[in-house]
């Protein structure tokens, strides 16, 4: 318990509620990500990464022998002379490569048991992404939703981009015990998200994927053909495996509408339970790979910073 409480004064939050200050918090937290990119850029706005395409560029790439319509500005003189033989200098292309941050903040992610509700860890890997690409001078855009409302924001490379996207997760995140006729799921979140992105944008999706419907598998998949998908699955412990208790007892379960009673200390109900939910949890791993997305699982239960070094030597680190 003082581990969590230790931790939660660290990361400037209660667990529960969403505000900027934690958010900005992992500003200084940058070095827990590595955003370079793993599929060809595929952008055509000028920027920071480099592409695998040839041309007039910023970066070097190689001299070749010249040929019939190069550029005779690229001839690289100090080879030709060497060789006796006209090169032409190539250039690797800089591309820029937009981020999109897709954060579900919607009912089943106002949930958690040991450290931080699902919504508010979602919120603060989606703040530490943006903050991440921004260092990078990445373009950052974003889309935030519950069940009832959603906001957009349109990619930009400043502060300001960074920043309306923390504000956009802390109002949606305030609203999400609220009441109203617009029902969005996650599939709608990514249909919005398609019009959003453009070819060679890299694509973060936080989500407990309670709603991997085919809608929303039909859009990941869609999204995945032009553009690099990571998706983070968020879960609690509680969702794993249920509490270890002396004597066996009967708890009552609420989701604020809903109960349910469940017993603790059964051997047989907590092997059930655990088999029932490790075959959802393995379910959404394999549907979102089918959609080719990667996927990296996040504990709601644990910090980030002691979850994120389990991606070293694989895309983060």
């Amino acid at each position: 318990m003082q581990d969590i409480t230790k931790w939660l004064s660290k990361c400037q939050s209660d667990g529960v509620n969403l505000g900027i200050r934690e958010l900005i918090h992992y500003q200084g937290k940058t070095a827990l990500l590595n955003l370079s990119p793993r599929k060809t850029v595929q952008a055509k706005l000028a920027g920071a990464y480099l592409a695998k395409t040839k041309g007039r560029g910023m970066e070097f790439d190689e001299a070749r022998h010249y040929q019939a319509g190069d550029d005779i500005r690229a001839i690289d003189w100090r080879v030709t002379a060497r060789t006796g033989k006209t090169h032409t200098k190539l250039y690797r292309e800089e591309k820029e490569r937009p981020v999109f941050v897709l954060t579900d903040l919607s009912s089943s992610m106002q949930f958690g048991t040991q450290f931080l509700f699902k919504s508010v860890q979602a919120a603060h890997l989606s703040a530490l992404i943006a903050w991440s690409a921004r260092k990078r001078g990445d373009r950052i855009g974003g889309l935030v939703f519950n069940q009832h409302q959603h906001i957009e924001c349109k990619p930009f490379t400043r502060q300001k981009a960074v920043l309306s996207l923390l504000n956009s997760m802390i109002k949606v995140q305030q609203g999400a015990h609220t009441t109203g006729q617009e029902q969005i799921t996650l599939g709608n979140a990514c249909a919005r998200l398609r019009r959003l992105a453009h070819p060679g944008s890299l694509i973060f999706i936080l989500s407990d994927f309670s709603q991997l419907d085919e809608l929303a598998k039909q859009h990941i998949a869609q999204l995945s053909k032009h553009c690099e998908v990571i998706a983070y699955p968020i879960s609690d412990p509680f969702e794993h495996q249920l509490p270890q208790v002396k004597m066996s007892q009967r708890v009552t379960l609420s989701d604020g509408h809903n109960r349910q009673q469940i017993v603790l200390g059964e051997k047989d109900t907590e092997m059930q339970y655990s088999n029932q939910h490790q075959a959802h949890f393995d379910n959404i791993e394999n549907t979102l790979k089918q959609c080719k997305a990667q996927v990296l699982q996040i504990d709601a239960g644990q910090p980030l910073e002691l979850q994120l070094d389990r991606f070293s030597g694989s895309k983060h680190k």
